[in-house]
């Protein structure tokens, strides 16, 4: 079995220890560890939503790398990824996090606060769309260098024909849970949870969609539970 809440798509119980006590757990910002700790403690099951150490290790220096400066996220959770994020972004640099559920983000807000990282992020407590909708009234076009989205997987096709006009050319829209704890690759006639099958034809079809999108480049990585990275190159 896997590790219960680590959410991911490996099936070996001494890989997901080994991945995680080896390299991501040691580099893991203190506030991170409580603010998932946090989670666990109050939504058990549920605190998978987040994202895993290992990915949040992979988007901070990704982030880095990029340079980013000015992101948005769709799906804030607790906000272990928004926590992420503000951490690896300079001192200077904007967040713009959009979830309709206020109360599991002001869970991890206190550790939010507590890393200093509440200066860089605006939460928006609102239907994603409606937001983003109007981002580009307000002429934000092509501003964001960054967007993560970890939220309601049937509207992952809206929020990205939105997402595609609000990232510059160049930079990049990341979807979690794309491999949907390896279920895209399961048939209809085999055993899954009820919350697994409620959702796994939605990212079978995004992921189809990304992979025939020309206005951008493609890589789906097998971490955490599938990260989808999409290049904006038009």
């Amino acid at each position: 079995m896997k590790d219960k809440f680590y959410g991911g798509i490996l099936q070996s119980d001494a890989l997901v220890k080994y991945l995680l006590e080896t390299s991501a757990y040691p580099r893991e910002h203190e506030q991170l560890k409580e603010l998932r700790q946090a989670t666990v403690d109050k939504y058990q099951f549920w605190s998978l939503m987040n994202v895993s150490a290992d990915e949040g290790q992979f988007l901070s220096m990704l982030l880095k790398i990029m340079n980013a400066k000015k992101t948005i996220e769709v799906g804030v959770f607790t906000g272990y990824s928004l926590l992420t994020t503000a951490l690896a972004l300079p001192d200077d640099g904007k967040i713009i996090a959009i979830d309709p559920d206020r109360e599991a983000f002001e869970t991890g807000l206190p550790f939010i606060q507590k890393a200093n990282m509440a200066h860089k992020i605006q939460f928006i407590q609102s239907d994603a769309m409606k937001v983003m909708k109007e981002f580009l009234a307000q002429g934000e076009e092509g501003t964001f260098d960054f967007a993560f989205v970890d939220a309601d997987k049937e509207n992952y096709i809206n929020y990205h024909e939105e997402l595609l006009k609000l990232v510059k050319v160049g930079g990049i829209i990341a979807y979690d849970n794309t491999l949907w704890a390896g279920t895209v690759a399961a048939s209809e006639d085999d055993e899954m949870e009820d919350y697994l099958r409620g959702c796994r034809g939605h990212i079978i079809k995004l992921n189809t969609f990304l992979a025939n999108d020309a206005r951008l480049e493609l890589a789906q990585l097998s971490i955490g539970d599938g990260l989808t990275l999409c290049r904006r190159i038009i």
